[in-house]
């Protein structure tokens, strides 16, 4: 089985979180997982008359603040994840930071949770805190823009998993994640990988059967894979972008989770490819960014 010892399940009290709690109690009742959930405070701007009444006014604001986060936190609990173990956390500061820092110090296995709207700057370049966890975590991330359509968690089921390979150096990992949670859930398991789609002017330097060499290059790619994992999955190449060819056939298998992979390397499009955030985007089922 996956090593999923312990999941993280970050919360803002949105309307997305209680779907990623459906999936969150899922997986750690599957995998007798040790589930933390985790709600990070943004750090507080405190009137101007806190201050000016002493350190001790601003410490009553904060420690206010603070127990209400822990009774919301508690009553989200109660309300979706009931009868179960759960860690229940409140911290301060940046909320992709801390989610990060903790899922790093206290070596998780999975952060589950929902994709949100973009924000200022770095979040409008990848689309929201969701990404910037998805860029730093070390972990793997599951999320997905539905999350929120998520059904109770006793009707969750794992069918077919659709595994999408750009045949980087990470894709032994990400194919063999796919292929475990496939048999720990009974599900089936197919592979697709995108080849570049050229227009005519780029595809003039090219010969002229350049298409089908690169499909037959990704295929032979993908049959090493497999046979270094041992794995047997169907494969499809298909020329075209991403995000549109890895949703078209997730909705075509009717996927009920896309696996795809970050890279290990450094810098803004190092663990977060260009393609990444717009499959996330574009999947009409839940991705696991491994």
């Amino acid at each position: 089985m996956l090593p999923l010892e312990r999941i993280l399940l970050p919360v803002d009290f949105s309307e997305r979180s209680p779907g990623a709690a459906h999936y969150a109690r899922t997986l750690a009742c599957r995998y007798h997982s040790d589930l933390r959930v985790l709600h990070v405070l943004p750090p507080a701007a405190y009137p101007l008359g806190a201050v000016e009444f002493g350190v001790s006014a601003a410490d009553a604001l904060y420690a206010n603040r603070h127990a209400q986060a822990q009774h919301d936190l508690s009553v989200f609990v109660a309300t979706e994840l009931p009868d179960m173990p759960v860690t229940r956390l409140v911290a301060e500061g940046d909320p992709a930071r801390k989610i990060v820092a903790y899922a790093h110090e206290e070596s998780v296995n999975l952060i589950v949770l929902p994709t949100h709207g973009y924000g200022p700057f770095r979040r409008f370049i990848l689309g929201s805190v969701t990404a910037k966890i998805l860029h730093d975590a070390e972990c793997p991330v599951w999320t997905g823009v539905h999350i929120a359509e998520a059904p109770p968690a006793e009707a969750i089921t794992f069918r077919h998993i659709l595994c999408a390979l750009d045949l980087g150096p990470h894709s032994t990992r990400t194919l063999s994640w796919a292929w475990q949670f496939a048999r720990d859930t009974g599900a089936n398991v197919s592979i697709v990988h995108a080849t570049p789609l050229l227009d005519y002017g780029e595809a003039a330097y090219f010969d002229p059967n350049w298409r089908v060499m690169l499909m037959n290059q990704a295929k032979d790619k993908i049959a090493e894979l497999q046979h270094g994992v041992g794995t047997q999955a169907e494969s499809f190449v298909e020329s075209g972008d991403a995000a549109k060819v890895v949703h078209q056939f997730a909705t075509q298998l009717s996927a009920d989770l896309v696996v795809i992979g970050r890279s290990s390397e450094a810098g803004l499009l190092g663990r977060l490819r260009a393609n990444a955030y717009a499959i996330i985007r574009e999947s009409p089922c839940p991705v696991v960014s491994v």
